[in-house]
C-alpha cells in the first residue's frame, strides 16, 4: 500500500471510531429519555450513524485495510457522556450529543483535504451530508428540550 492510502486508511479509521462512540453515546443517552417522540428522533439519529460506521468500515476493507473494530477513546467519552446524563437528565444528554455532532461535523470538515480525491469524494457525497443531517436534526431538537 503507499502512503496515500494509508493515510486515507488512518483517517477513514478516525472516522469510524467517531461514528461507533455517537452510536454507543445515543444509545446510552436514549435509556435516559422518557418521552416518546424524542427517543424516536435520538433512534433515528442513531441508526444514520450506524450506518456510517458500515458504509466506513466497508470502504477501509474495499482499500484493503482492517477496520478498527472499537471506537477506542472514543468510546470511553461515550462512558463519560453516559454518567454524566444520569446525573443532569433529558436536557443534559440532549447538550452532550449536540456536542458530540458538532465535533463529528467539524471532524469530517476538518479532515477532507489530507485524503485522496476518490476518498473525499467519498466523504463528501456519502458521509457529510448525513452527518450535516444528523447535526441540524439533533441542534432543533434541543431548542425543543
Amino acid at each position: 500500500m503507499n502512503s496515500s492510502t494509508n493515510q486515507d486508511l488512518d483517517q477513514l479509521n478516525k472516522f469510524l471510531r467517531g461514528e461507533m462512540s455517537a452510536t454507543e453515546t445515543y444509545e446510552q443517552c436514549m435509556d435516559k429519555i422518557d418521552d416518546s417522540a424524542i427517543e424516536r428522533e435520538l433512534r433515528s439519529l442513531k441508526t444514520s450513524h450506524a450506518t456510517r460506521a458500515t458504509m466506513l468500515r466497508a470502504k477501509v476493507n474495499a482499500l484493503g485495510g482492517d477496520a478498527d473494530d472499537s471506537a477506542g477513546i472514543w468510546g470511553g467519552f461515550a462512558k463519560l457522556v453516559e454518567g454524566g446524563a444520569k446525573l443532569l437528565g433529558k436536557s443534559a444528554a440532549i447538550s452532550a450529543l449536540e456536542e458530540g455532532e458538532d465535533h463529528g461535523l467539524a471532524m469530517y470538515r476538518d479532515n477532507l483535504e489530507d485524503l485522496t480525491p476518490t476518498t473525499q469524494q467519498f466523504v463528501r457525497t456519502e458521509l457529510l451530508p448525513e452527518q450535516k443531517r444528523t447535526h441540524d436534526a439533533l441542534s432543533r431538537l434541543q431548542n425543543q428540550v
